[in-house]
């Protein structure tokens, strides 16, 4: 027999594709990319409700402070008083002597205030936010510590306002 070939099958059998293996099924690399994805997308999710939960009870520790200590300075000792203390500190502390304590401190309107710490957290099912700082005023500082506590509403629970020397 004899090795030669047509030309023209020699020529035919150029043309023609090789045969490739059929392709690997990847369904699992999909499975396993899918399982990643949800794991990351379930972590950022509760990354940020986490953020957004602390950062909106710092935000709202802040604010309350901020706006008492504002009506403590204004001389709006009532308003501070009936707004912002809890009733237990309020059996404890009466509107009296809370208003005449502020006014021994002889806070005025160049006053100002600077937040050193505030510390948020829960407990219970509560919110507990402790507010460090100095209330500073032309010649002197007052030190104030509060502490807010509630489940919604937050009220504050203790309090020090304290001539720094």
């Amino acid at each position: 027999m004899s090795n030669t070939q047509d030309p023209y099958q020699r020529r035919h059998r150029r043309l023609q594709p090789p045969i490739q293996p059929p392709a690997q099924s990847r369904k699992g690399l999909w499975i396993v990319l899918g399982i990643v994805g949800g794991v990351l997308l379930l972590v950022a999710v509760g990354v940020a409700l986490l953020l957004n939960l602390v950062g909106g009870a710092t935000r709202q520790a802040s604010d309350l402070a901020d706006n008492f200590t504002k009506l403590v300075i204004s001389g709006e000792t009532g308003k501070a008083y009936d707004d912002f203390l809890d009733p237990a500190l309020k059996q404890q502390l009466s509107r009296e002597t809370f208003e005449s304590g502020v006014q021994s401190l002889n806070l005025d309107p160049s006053c100002t205030t600077a937040f050193d710490d505030l510390k948020v957290s829960g407990e219970n099912g509560s919110n507990i936010a402790d507010v460090v700082g100095v209330i500073q005023c032309d010649g002197k500082d007052v030190e104030l510590v509060y502490r807010f506590s509630g489940t919604d509403d937050l009220k504050m629970v203790t309090i020090r306002l304290k001539p720094k020397g």
